[in-house]
């Protein structure tokens, strides 16, 4: 009888881990569907030179070099005023603003990423030496790091110099900081380097649940509130800040859900945006996102639901036949870029290995792995599920 209740108890015990770590087969498809795309990227990015926020600045920034800079996307000169603060046109984005320091982290973001995948696929430490070029570059190098701090994001003429919404560009960084919880264990990581890599990420932890700006986007009521708790999430984990883990595992179960999703599991803050439907992509990506980072057999967000039913799966199920046929979405077409989504969103390959559900992961082997529009790229922030699915040893 003992041996029968510690077997029942072992069956038991694997059943509830599947939707915390990826099932072999599917896990298998995601690495065959990803493989090609993923090396092809890393040949680029074995070319490629570091490329900070030093490279460039803007004399519109009240920062310094090191500092990052960037301007509110859908804020335009006025007409009737041309010298005069600049007015909102609500999802329409003004080409003319400072992006150079997004694309620099974008690009950051994208070389780390595609290193790591492939040192994932073959343990060439090639690869590990590429992409500690770039991280030593960003993090320590004192003539080229960037402050860990985003005083001046998303800033706009004549109106402020920063703002606490611009925090959601670092959510490029959340592949840098997997990369590095992946690439740190092999043979050619320099542990100093890592060390630096921690503090760094550390410092820039603090800042954001500290400053005024980091305490106003965490408070935010959509998608910025979302991927605040992303980003210290991913943050945390590579840190090993157990009680902020502890805090972002809670704050998706008692201000994100119940605050966001819907009974039916759509977001209706995203749905009255003027580009509903992107943004509600962007949504169900970033609350995948922080199930996939913060789940654990004890606490398990993947299942976790409110007492009314709301949970993850809820939403993926929700959106994910809109995603399969674009021409049933119910509302009006974004206002921009509406023909560019949807591509591989993180949601269906994140949510098809935790409830081991096919349909989902066929739907995301069929659209567009790498893509190429930068707003798309912008809004996209995990293209590398090989490095989320494989976790360090």
């Amino acid at each position: 009888m003992y041996t029968l209740i510690r077997f029942l108890a072992f069956v038991i015990g694997s059943c509830l881990l599947t939707t915390v770590y990826a099932q072999p087969s599917e896990r298998a498809v995601v690495l065959a569907t990803l493989k090609s795309v993923a090396l092809a990227e890393a040949r680029w990015a074995m070319q490629q030179q570091p490329i900070t926020v030093t490279a460039q600045t803007s004399p519109r920034s009240a920062g310094g070099k090191h500092d990052f800079f960037s301007e509110g996307d859908y804020w335009w000169p006025d007409t009737i005023n041309p010298q005069g603060p600049y007015i909102q046109r609500d999802g329409m984005t003004n080409p003319d603003n400072f992006v150079a320091h997004r694309q620099a982290m974008i690009r950051f973001s994208r070389i780390v990423g595609a290193l790591a995948s492939a040192y994932v696929l073959t343990k060439d430490e090639a690869y590990v030496r590429q992409a500690f070029r770039h991280l030593t570059a960003w993090f320590v190098d004192p003539a080229t790091r960037m402050n860990p701090s985003l005083v001046y994001a998303q800033a706009i003429k004549g109106r402020a110099t920063g703002r606490g919404i611009g925090i959601i560009d670092t959510i490029h960084l959340m592949e840098v900081a997997q990369g590095v919880r992946v690439l740190e264990k092999a043979k050619r990581a320099d542990k100093a380097t890592v060390a630096a890599i921690r503090r760094w990420f550390a410092e820039y932890l603090t800042w954001l649940t500290t400053h005024p700006y980091g305490k106003d986007e965490m408070n935010a009521k959509n998608n910025h509130g979302t991927c605040w708790v992303m980003q210290v999430a991913a943050f945390a984990r590579l840190t090993n800040n157990d009680s902020l883990m502890r805090f972002c595992r809670n704050r998706y179960k008692t201000i994100l859900l119940p605050d966001q999703m819907a009974v039916d599991g759509s977001f209706p803050l995203e749905l009255r945006r003027t580009k509903p439907y992107g943004y509600s992509l962007f949504n169900l990506d970033a609350m995948t996102t922080i199930c996939q980072i913060l789940s654990t057999p004890s606490d398990n967000l993947w299942t976790y639901q409110t007492p009314d039913g709301r949970g993850i799966r809820k939403g993926i199920a929700y959106l994910h036949p809109f995603v399969q046929d674009k021409s049933s979405w119910p509302l009006k077409p974004d206002v921009m870029y509406w023909n560019d989504w949807p591509v591989a969103q993180p949601f269906l390959v994140f949510g098809a290995v935790a409830f081991a559900q096919r349909d989902w992961l066929d739907t995301w082997k069929k659209l567009e792995h790498n893509p190429q529009v930068e707003e798309v790229i912008r809004n996209l922030p995990i293209r590398n599920p090989i490095i989320w699915l494989t976790e360090p040893q």
